[in-house]
């Protein structure tokens, strides 16, 4: 009877499809569930969620629900980890002071100026998280599901004893996307996928065996709608020969080709990013009209007879965990340290690799060396990546600004000068989220 702990329960529809998922296992359906959020209302909604589908499914589970951390960690096997430092009175300045140097950002959760202000936010809360880890449960996995994801788990891994993995839904996601493409039924599909988080690339990419990159350039090359519906990533896949994963929005802040001028972001970013247009606005004015909006939904997903189907849906945390109980061995791409698994991006860094989980634990797979000229973008990131995660430990401000003078984005768009002084305003304006920093 495994105790499966969600830091972050808070957020409702990841918990109740978690759930959903985790109890459809024989080897898990009598778990112990236990929910922990800092927020009492949020926490009260979504531990109901889970009563109401474990008396859905007439399963022998426990639920149980904290505002204590350490109470909700003590005994744990699996912690799961869903939080967000800060509201959007906090994260909207990620895009709003790069917009203001002339860095036009479309989502900013993962790298970039960016991303990296978000990671510096999250990182204490994240450290004392596997710090109580290693009092209260020394011997349970972290499973992160928050951006951003590289950062996060690569400062992770060398600060804790704690096995960190974490876990992003754009590789599986972006596989089923090509497959509806070319016709293809997914099980018929096999790939190999590999480099880091949001900038993996798969490497291989078959349909019953045959290389099937003829027919997704076919696809994007002769049908419109499919070209349009992720632009910047057909870009890259059409120049680079190789897909990558995670949204066109995404991709397109993680390089110096599409975001840099205006007639670029119209051409490339505006239309086809797999978000809608103007995401940071939407993201803002969605975020408030939930927040008026969300104890209704709920009070009604909780009033319906069947407000959830009980059947298995694609949250591969619960695979994961069954297959380290003992069930099923689960393949999946997971974000680990680089152990010479890619052999030109930086030793140590954190990668996103084929990963094989089963009762002896996670099992990542070694893949060599990316083609030159995906490790030199891939690679770069990376580097950045580290440079970040050293300043955060260290407390190093010069080091955070060295990463973002590096940024592709932000070294097309601004001079040295001009970075500095974004920056600077970045660090006052998140002051109070920083206690790792002098000031």
């Amino acid at each position: 009877m495994p105790k499966i702990t969600l830091i972050g329960a808070g957020s409702l529809e990841f918990t109740a499809k978690l759930t959903r998922d985790i109890l459809t296992f024989p080897l898990l359906c009598d778990a112990t569930l236990c929910l922990m959020d800092i927020d009492p209302e949020r926490l009260d909604f979504a531990h109901q969620a889970v009563r109401k589908i474990i008396g859905m499914g007439n399963y022998p589970a426990k639920v149980e629900a904290t505002l204590d951390r350490r109470q909700a960690l003590q005994g744990a096997d699996y912690v799961l980890c869903t939080i967000l430092s800060g509201g959007t009175e906090v994260w909207r300045h990620d895009i709003e002071i790069p917009k203001k140097y002339g860095i036009d950002l479309n989502v900013g959760d993962t790298r970039g100026p960016a991303g990296i202000f978000r990671f510096l936010r999250t990182l204490p809360v994240m450290l004392s998280i596997v710090k109580d880890m290693e009092t209260c449960c020394p011997n349970a996995m972290l499973l992160n599901y928050t951006n951003p994801m590289a950062m996060l788990c690569g400062a992770l891994q060398r600060s804790t004893f704690i096995t960190v993995t974490g876990l992003c839904h754009s590789v599986q996601g972006t596989a089923e996307m090509l497959a509806r493409w070319i016709g293809a039924p997914m099980e018929e599909i096999a790939y190999t996928c590999a480099g880091i988080n949001h900038q993996a690339w798969y490497l291989k990419y078959t349909w019953k065996g045959q290389d099937a990159y003829p027919l997704v350039r076919k696809a994007i090359t002769e049908r419109p709608e499919v070209y349009n519906e992720e632009i910047v990533r057909n870009e890259m896949f059409l120049h680079l020969d190789y897909y990558v994963t995670e949204s066109s929005g995404h991709n397109s802040e993680y390089n110096a080709w599409f975001r840099k001028r205006p007639d670029l972001i119209e051409k490339y970013c505006t239309h086809g990013t797999g978000w809608n247009p103007g995401e940071y606005a939407y993201i803002l004015k969605e975020y408030q009209r939930r927040e008026n909006t969300w104890k209704d939904e709920v009070r009604a997903w909780l009033a319906a007879e069947k407000p959830i189907a009980l059947a298995r849906g694609q949250e591969y945390a619960a695979c994961i965990i069954n297959a380290l109980e003992g069930g099923e061995p689960f393949a999946f791409n997971g974000n680990v340290p680089n152990t010479h698994l890619i052999t030109n991006l930086p030793p140590g860094c954190c990668v996103e690799v084929p990963v094989y989980a089963d009762k002896g634990g996670l099992h990542p797979l070694y893949v060599g060396a990316l083609p030159p000229h995906l490790a030199a973008l891939t690679g770069l990131n990376a580097q950045i990546e580290e440079m970040a995660i050293t300043a955060a430990l260290h407390g190093d401000r010069r080091l955070v600004y060295h990463a973002i003078a590096n940024d592709p984005l932000t070294a097309a768009v601004l001079s040295l000068a001009e970075i500095k002084d974004m920056v600077d305003e970045m660090f006052a304006q998140n002051r109070g989220y920083l206690p790792q920093f002098t000031f």
